[in-house]
């Protein structure tokens, strides 16, 4: 079960970002894309089949995942996140410190 999802709104814990709150985009193998975190300049070609101007485009790169924490709102800081397993079956993310749920 991953521990961060898309979706998810996360905390970057170091590096040039610390500090920075953002939604994940996409979760590519241990890689995830936060919205408006680590935004980078590439300069890219016009392609006329695919109706993209050229031109220098700011897009997000890509952070390690174990850089970034889950955000808790009740906490308004980052938290670790674990697995459990309900009465029913069903295996739900759950805050370390507190225990509770997480939502998703």
């Amino acid at each position: 079960m991953n521990r961060i999802r898309k979706g998810d709104q996360v905390i970057v814990i170091t590096g040039k970002n610390k500090g920075q709150r953002g939604d994940v985009l996409r979760v590519e193998g241990d890689r995830v894309f936060v919205s408006n975190v680590n935004l980078v300049k590439r300069h890219t070609k016009p392609n006329p089949q695919a109706n993209q101007a050229g031109g220098i485009v700011e897009r997000e790169a890509s952070i390690h995942i174990s850089n970034v924490q889950l955000f808790n709102p009740a906490t308004n800081k980052g938290e670790r996140v674990g697995a459990k397993s309900l009465a029913d079956g069903r295996k739900v993310r759950v805050y370390r410190s507190s225990g509770e749920v997480v939502d998703a």
